[in-house]
């Protein structure tokens, strides 16, 4: 519970106070005059009349759900900046697009306007939509296998349906089954479609067209046309890629073989990988001929269905159904494991061999699987079909049901562990299609894209099932599909606080909790600002304040210095109201409840390393609470990059702990380190001489743990990003984690004390 607690404290962003005295709230008049419906009944447009515009900072709206609904209500926060740049501020008139509106009902809507000066006003209105015609896809009345229960320990409340069915696909839906979004480009077949949800807009193909649907109005805009490079269409799926996003093409020279990485805002191809070459140049290096195992066109002998790149490592998971799932070394294109089915054609050519995977006792192969994907946890998930291969011979094993698997890798003894599976007693067989992500740790969206259908009429049915932490079914529906579709892929989306611009993914904030003591033991949190322009924070040192999260023997009065790397003092402060930013940051939410604690806003930080000390007045001691707060500013090309605390950690509720936040929407690969003998180095004095780690998320549920670095499967990505810790006995863990808050504890093993180290990498774009 403290865990959780704390978590609290260090996540409280802004909160807005009304200051006696007059604010820019009550100096501006807004009027909703109007609405106009959108594009589709999920869309519908307000007008506001603003008597200023100026002292906007940005204006949110929340969708109120529907009377019994368990589903958090859908919102969005446009920056004022962000209206103007896309053409929806004309003062005194602002034209706000309001999308998620439930179709055929009375919406209630609820505004939120906040200003420079950190003050705020609501509203309140109602927008009546549409009934939406589903085309008989089944979308407004789906069979409830089971309807959404009323637990809320599933993470994620929203669902994107890559699909093509009718001519609104794709979708979005929430948890309770309701449509809520659909698209408005005319849809394709199955066979010749791709969609994703990115940056706060669907991405979706037609033919050898790439085209780009903004989630909040529905406007469409063409990125690109692919024929000039003979593409004649994009299939499968649009995943993530290194920098853009990872298309599929079939062209004039292979057919479902090729992946494109290509700019998200124009279309413009990044980099090409054709699996043909790749895999006949490995074959050939091997001694062996690829033309008994690559083929050019019109044959489907790679059948490429999704790919997912790993930051850890920096490499491409690719799925080919025909044969196996393929890493490739993203720089280089070099083959670095397969993982398959040893009784398919792939397995009987020595220079492809030479990179399986041994799978560990009790593990199965996948076979035809769809929808690749990096767990939490660094694990590799796919959607195990269980079908064989339709044209490579031998074809490999047939089963006669499908299921999720998750692998946990081991790359340094080369052996992948099927560590997780939901196989419903190997009763549901979907051959084709078909999805399973994860949202938070253990949280599962599964798609059975085609069960029990025919392959002779393609009729059958397509069943979406949401899991929670607990391995607990929280909603499983049913629709009608022909050869997939609807729900050829299912992703779950966080429409419960959209950014606009979006919030890229990245650690945001930093809190650490730990002893203060005197002399070296005190309480340090670390940061460094990257990239090229200044950066504002807000430090805060918490002492008094904690005893109302239950922790014992808090710091009476903390004191705070902050140092640049060469050491100066850049800022200070005792008592957070002598700061010259103290009206900001009660504004804003920042303020600490009491007077003895401290807190600085620090602005036009420049680009590099910065401490932030935390001593008790007077030589004191206690445990305290220290933060960094990163405030954005628009058109600023700065950010948080790595963060780290530091203090004595002792035993009880003496432990060193830290708590971060990813993002606001994306997921973000991190590294989390526990440092303690290697501090000797930097003359620290008491060194904790054997840390262990253990990562926590916003539920206070353990997710991963490490005591010495080396005993982690994923020690390899730390070699490879240079972040191995100095000492075997050192603890770090390799995460991919969605956006959220988390805790790190660090304990002495045995219960020993000492001063250590607590760290956390965000493995970024380049």
């Amino acid at each position: 519970m403290k865990t959780c607690s704390l978590i609290s404290v260090g996540a409280i962003f802004m909160v807005f106070s009304h200051l006696a005295g007059p604010s820019q709230a009550d100096d501006t008049t807004i009027t909703i005059t109007g609405h106009t419906a959108g594009a589709t009944p999920f869309i519908s447009k307000l007008t506001l009349a603003v008597s200023n515009t100026s002292v906007l900072k940005s204006i949110q709206f929340a969708i109120d759900p529907k009377p019994g609904s368990v589903t958090r209500p859908l919102s969005a926060t446009y920056s004022n900046d962000y209206l103007v740049s896309r053409g929806f501020e004309h003062p005194p008139e602002i034209i706000l697009p309001v999308y998620g509106l439930y179709a055929g009902y009375t919406n209630i809507i609820r505004l939120t306007y906040r200003f420079l000066d950190g003050s705020s006003k609501h509203d309140v209105t109602s927008i009546t939509t549409a009934t939406f015609d589903d085309q008989g896809c089944g979308y407004n009345n789906p069979t409830r296998l089971l309807p959404r229960t009323n637990s809320t320990r599933l993470s994620y409340d929203y669902i994107f349906d890559s699909s093509a069915c009718g001519t609104f696909s794709p979708v979005i839906l929430d948890s309770d089954g309701a449509l809520r979004w659909v698209s408005t480009l005319p849809t394709m077949s199955a066979l010749f479609a791709a969609s994703t949800f990115f940056d706060n807009a669907i991405y979706a193909t037609q033919g050898s067209t790439l085209f780009r649907i903004e989630l909040n109005d529905g406007s469409v805009s063409v990125l690109a046309d692919y024929s000039n490079i003979d593409v004649v269409h994009l299939h499968h799926n649009i995943d993530r890629g290194k920098t853009g996003l990872l298309i599929e093409p079939d062209t004039t020279a292979y057919y479902e073989s090729e992946i494109l990485e290509v700019d998200s805002a124009d279309g413009s191809v990044l980099k090409t990988f054709n699996m043909a070459d790749i895999i006949s140049a490995a074959m050939r290096a091997g001694g062996d001929d690829p033309s008994q195992f690559v083929y050019p066109s019109p044959t489907d002998w790679f059948h490429n269905n999704g790919a997912a790149y790993n930051r850890a490592d920096d490499s491409l998971i690719v799925s080919s159904r025909e044969n196996f799932l393929i890493c490739l070394d993203y720089e280089t294109k070099a083959i670095k494991w397969i993982l398959g089915d040893p009784t398919k054609k792939w397995y009987q050519f020595p220079s492809l061999q030479r990179y399986a995977l041994t799978l560990a006792p009790g593990s199965l192969p996948p076979i035809g699987q769809h929808a690749p994907s990096i767990t939490f946890d660094q694990g590799v998930m796919v959607f195990d079909n269980g079908f064989n291969s339709g044209f490579q011979h031998p074809p490999g094993q047939l089963r006669t049901y499908s299921s999720p698997r998750k692998y946990k890798l081991d790359l340094n003894a080369r052996v992948a562990t099927e560590v997780w599976n939901f196989e419903m007693g190997q009763s549901i067989f979907s051959p084709i299609c078909g999805s399973c992500y994860e949202d938070a740790p253990f949280n599962y969206l599964i798609d059975y894209a085609f069960v029990h259908g025919s392959f002779a009429t393609g009729i059958g049915n397509a069943q979406l099932l949401g899991l929670d932490a607990a391995g607990e079914k929280a909603f499983y529906y049913q629709y009608p599909t022909h050869f997939c579709d609807q729900f050829y892929n299912s992703i779950p989306l966080h429409l419960e606080s959209t950014k606009f611009p979006a919030v890229g993914p990245r650690v945001v904030n930093l809190s650490t909790r730990g002893t203060v003591l005197t002399g070296d033991n005190v309480l340090i949190n670390g940061f460094i600002v990257s990239g090229n322009d200044p950066k504002t924070v807000v430090l805060r040192a918490l002492g008094p304040s904690l005893s109302d999260f239950a922790v014992s023997g808090a710091l009476a009065d903390p004191v705070l210095t902050v140092h640049n790397s060469s050491g100066t003092v850049v800022a200070s402060n005792d008592n957070w109201q002598t700061d010259i930013g103290a009206a900001f940051m009660a504004e804003n939410g920042f303020a600490p409840t009491n007077p003895a604690e401290s807190a600085t806003l620090v602005q036009n930080l420049v680009p590099g390393a910065y401490t932030v000390v935390v001593r008790g007045q007077n030589s004191t001691q206690g445990i305290s609470l220290a933060e960094v707060y990163e405030l954005t500013s628009p058109g600023l090309n700065s950010l948080l990059g790595n963060v780290s605390g530091r203090s004595y950690v002792g035993t009880g509720d003496n432990a060193l702990i830290s708590g971060f936040i990813v993002g606001e929407v994306e997921s973000a690969t991190v590294i989390v380190r526990a440092l303690g003998p290697s501090l000797a180095s930097f003359g620290v004095n008491q060194p904790l001489s054997d840390p262990t780690l253990t990562i926590y998320d916003a539920n206070g549920s353990a997710i991963a743990s490490n005591d010495n670095w080396q005993s982690d499967p994923n020690n390899i990505v730390l070699q490879k990003n240079g972040l191995v810790p100095p000492n075997p006995l050192e603890s770090a863990i390799v995460l991919h984690l969605p956006a959220g808050a988390y805790t790190a504890i660090v304990r002495g093993v045995n219960g020993g004390t000492g001063n250590g180290l607590v760290e956390a990498y965000t493995l970024s774009n380049p």
